[in-house]
């Protein structure tokens, strides 16, 4: 309402402030160079950044279009994992023990720049450390993403 992109904002300023590691749940990952750019600057800096998608689509145009970001953010030190049960449509970010969000703001084009999101910003609240568990608990059921599997996947 007043132009200005606050998902992204705060998604970027997280990611371009933290310093040990940034954990990100997103069901669809169809980012801009900017956020390309900040991400892999992250895990060039030595930041440990992780991102889970979805194993199973909801979209299968959309699956594909997300796994097409793989490979570059792999090359650059992002590790990513696809969730295996099924779709995961959770949207959160993680920061250093002291940040969190949680809410309607998938990394892709309409809900940063085109929808009117929501979501809760966290900081240094005791609910980071149980969004924490969650995260790496989520992992146990994640695949992890190589290069191997961009540069082989049946598309």
């Amino acid at each position: 309402m007043d132009h200005e992109t606050v998902g992204e904002n705060i998604y970027l300023n997280i990611i371009n402030h933290a310093e040990r590691y940034v954990y990100i749940f997103t069901p669809y990952l169809i980012i801009d160079n900017e956020m390309l750019v900040s991400l892999c600057n992250a895990a060039k800096r030595g930041v440990d950044v992780r991102i889970v998608t979805p194993g199973i689509p909801d979209k299968k145009m959309i699956f594909l279009l997300t796994q097409s970001h793989y490979e570059p953010l792999l090359k650059c030190g992002v590790k990513i994992y696809q969730y295996t049960p099924g779709f995961i449509h959770a949207k959160s970010f993680l920061c250093d023990d002291k940040i969190g969000t949680v809410g309607s703001i998938n990394l892709d084009y309409r809900s940063l720049y085109l929808h009117f999101e929501n979501g809760v910003w966290f900081y240094k609240n005791k609910v980071i450390q149980d969004i924490l568990s969650d995260f790496q608990e989520t992992l146990n059921y994640c695949d992890p993403i190589s290069i191997d599997f961009c540069r082989n996947r049946n598309i």
